[in-house]
């Protein structure tokens, strides 16, 4: 794998493009969120969870209860393997890794897990990754949650297909045993996208409820069945297949909802939730 450094594309856009203003900005949400924030889970073994990707002001509200969630944990992870929706089109197959050595971003650089991704085996992918912002976005709220050291796994997901999701997982869970790694699957989605504040909440129910069954085909079907727009459904689904391979009884529990209207209100809305997937 080259050592290229994937440079933070997204900073001063999507979050603040200076360490000050980054933290503070996290912070400050994080501050505001804290009395809603349940570290009940705190005690469970994390496989992993679901968090959005919109810009920090309208995202990171939801994004916080699970990285909190994550800080108190304490857990010790080797690789996170963060997968998100391809959003440019960019990449060849199902879903690419990233050939970068190193991701940086305003708060430091991440190294990417290589053996890792060796042991999963599939296609890097340079241009997958150069402009797509669900991965990139991830980053700093992990370091800054989790300042402990750990490698990534960076995967964008293309084909979001029952199929691929579970060939994913498989492949996940054999770099895991192949490499004797503590591993936290990170998915990374938005939910509807450009609905009323209520219409978006009600198509979103039928996915959620499919999520906290963690029913792989189920949250295919109700995304094709009620035309949800949520953008990382594969990424959820990759996140429900793995947690069946690590754990005889995984769970998921919904942290947060919200929309974009919670910030700026409007007539159409994006949505946006946050869970967390454990051994119950």
């Amino acid at each position: 794998m080259q050592q290229a450094i994937r440079r933070a594309a997204f900073a001063g856009s999507f979050y603040p493009g200076t360490e000050p203003d980054l933290k503070q900005l996290i912070m400050q949400v994080y501050e505001a969120e804290k009395p809603r924030i349940n570290l009940t889970l705190a005690g469970r073994q994390l496989i992993g969870g679901i968090v959005p990707h919109a810009g920090y002001v309208y995202s990171a509200w939801q994004a916080v209860h699970f990285y909190a969630l994550l800080k108190r944990r304490g857990q010790h992870v080797d690789t996170v393997v963060i997968i998100n929706p391809n959003h440019t089109g960019y990449g060849s197959g199902a879903f690419n890794s990233s050939d970068a050595g190193w991701w940086e971003t305003p708060l430091g650089r991440l190294e990417t897990d290589e053996e890792f991704l060796e042991a999963m085996d599939i296609v890097p992918d340079y241009t997958a990754h150069a402009r797509e912002h669900s991965g990139e976005v991830q980053l700093p709220l992990l370091q800054y949650f989790c300042p402990a050291p750990f490698r990534l796994a960076m995967i964008t997901m293309s084909r979001q297909t029952v199929e691929s999701a579970n060939l994913l997982a498989q492949k996940i869970f054999q770099a895991k045993e192949h490499t004797g790694k503590q591993v936290l699957v990170v998915a990374s989605s938005d939910f509807s996208h450009y609905e009323t504040p209520k219409h978006g909440f009600e198509q979103d129910q039928y996915v959620i409820d499919q999520i906290l069954s963690m029913d792989v085909k189920g949250i295919f079907d109700a995304v094709k069945e009620h035309q949800v727009s949520a953008c990382g459904y594969g990424p959820i689904m990759t996140l429900v297949a793995y947690a069946g391979l690590v754990s005889n009884h995984p769970e998921m529990s919904l942290l947060s909802r919200g929309n974009s209207g919670d910030i700026h209100p409007s007539d159409t809305v994006v949505d946006y939730a946050s869970f967390v997937c454990y051994e119950s």
